[in-house]
């Protein structure tokens, strides 16, 4: 198996996950850059997507 086709801990692909990565990191960036009243909204958002991500993600029971 190659290193592109690995899987992490939790079992999702690599390229998944840093996609992932990179999608929260250039989303923290937009709310770091809004206007300090408005980045509490933009957080609890952030919040609730990465909260449903877990909660639909693999259960982890090995």
């Amino acid at each position: 198996m190659s290193m592109d086709a690995a899987d992490t801990a939790d079992g999702v692909p690599d390229a998944t996950a840093e996609l992932w990565r990179d999608d929260l990191l250039s989303t923290l960036e937009v709310i770091e850059d809004q206007p300090l009243a408005e980045r509490a909204s933009a957080y609890a958002s952030l919040h609730d997507e990465l909260a449903r991500r877990l909660d639909s993600g693999p259960s982890g029971s090995a």
